[in-house]
């Protein structure tokens, strides 16, 4: 079990949860007060992703990433800032009938120069790696990411002095993150997210995280969440097997059936939860130490 839990939270996220939920944030603003409010219920870690503010679509503008890290950077409220570096990977290919015909309105597939041109720009402690491609829910989207842009990106990053968060969705991406860090892409030691419960990916289950668990390196660091009604289930399994949590309205927009959750909410949820099992919450400052984080701004 870990006793010294860092608590992640993932404020927006690139999903469709706009239609889904009241008050997702969307403007820099709003991702930043929002994030703040996170760390104040006691996030040591803000997962930042940024959106169109007249559209609330996903968007990898490095300018809204500009704006929302200087608001939260300005805030009085200290808090480990994580990029996401996933957009950029996205291919809805054409039906089954004329795969080639891909939708192009629905597909962003950008240089990996351009995936983290704003990491670069911002030197944050933490942007995602995620290390693998899959096919991600139902229809015709997959995730792409190739062991050769990978191995860029990965490359770029520890030049920048950013920790990679590497992001595994299923077992086969543990093994390409292994032949990352093998390859000196990535020092040791690791960071891991295990992402759980997307379809079709590794289940939100106690057998399949700790199966996952068991495959990273022995000198790594992890966090491990759930997505929907299996983000608190997650959050105690993740703290049993030794690791850390994350939540957020990325990935859950419920505190209970029926309810809206706000980010701060489902943070102090997962607080509640680790606290109540004998463990204590992390810092910033105790997390940047845990993970071996450098702050450079």
């Amino acid at each position: 079990m870990n006793y010294d839990v860092v608590i992640t939270c993932a404020v927006t996220g690139s999903g469709d949860t706009v239609g889904k939920h009241p008050d997702i944030p969307v403007t820099p603003k709003q991702i930043a007060d929002s994030a703040i409010e996170a760390a104040k219920a006691g996030a040591a870690i803000v997962h930042l992703h940024v959106r169109d503010p007249e559209t609330g679509k996903p968007s990898r503008d490095p300018d809204l990433f500009r704006q929302t890290v200087e608001l939260v950077r300005e805030a009085d409220t200290d808090v480990v800032i994580n990029l996401t570096a996933g957009m950029g990977g996205d291919l809805t290919l054409g039906p089954p009938e004329d795969p080639m015909n891909y939708d192009k309105d629905a597909t962003d597939m950008a240089p990996w120069h351009e995936r983290v041109s704003y990491v670069d720009q911002l030197r944050p402690e933490i942007c995602t790696l995620d290390c693998g491609s899959m096919n991600f829910g139902h229809g015709d989207y997959v995730m792409t990411n190739t062991p050769t842009m990978l191995a860029k990106m990965a490359e770029a990053m520890t030049s920048y002095g950013v920790k990679p968060e590497i992001e595994v969705f299923d077992a086969g991406h543990v093994a390409l993150a292994r032949h990352l860090i093998d390859q000196g892409l990535i020092k040791s030691p690791p960071l891991f997210q295990l992402c759980l419960g997307i379809p079709f990916g590794a289940q939100a289950s106690p057998n399949m995280m700790k199966a996952m668990r068991d495959e990273l390196p022995a000198d790594a660091n992890w966090s491990g969440f759930g997505i929907s009604r299996m983000q608190m289930p997650m959050v105690a399994q993740a703290v049993l097997l030794g690791g850390n949590v994350r939540v957020g309205l990325e990935d859950n927009i419920y505190l209970d059936k029926g309810v809206f959750a706000t980010n701060a909410q489902l943070v102090e949820r997962a607080r509640t939860i680790i606290e109540a099992m004998g463990a204590r919450v992390l810092t910033p400052e105790q997390a940047r130490a845990k993970f071996q984080l450098t702050k450079q701004v």
